[in-house]
């Protein structure tokens, strides 16, 4: 795979490699992992609210009009 970086791209990977002593490589392996796990969290996070929301609307009903 090839990437495709400008300079600020470039400053920033080789500031992060340096003071994580590791490679550019690595810094971006890192940073797509944890954008992929942090979606996933989200998506399940969301799809929790929602299942809570439907069994407890009418008690979440009832306390907003008290």
């Amino acid at each position: 795979m090839t990437l495709r970086t400008d300079d600020e791209l470039e400053r920033a990977l080789t500031a992060l490699a340096e003071a994580e002593g590791t490679s550019r490589q690595e810094i971006v392996r890192r940073a797509v992992l944890e954008r992929y796990e942090r979606s996933g969290h989200a998506a399940r996070v969301q799809e929790s609210s929602a299942r809570l929301i439907d069994k407890w609307s009418d008690v979440l009903d009832r306390l907003g009009s008290v």
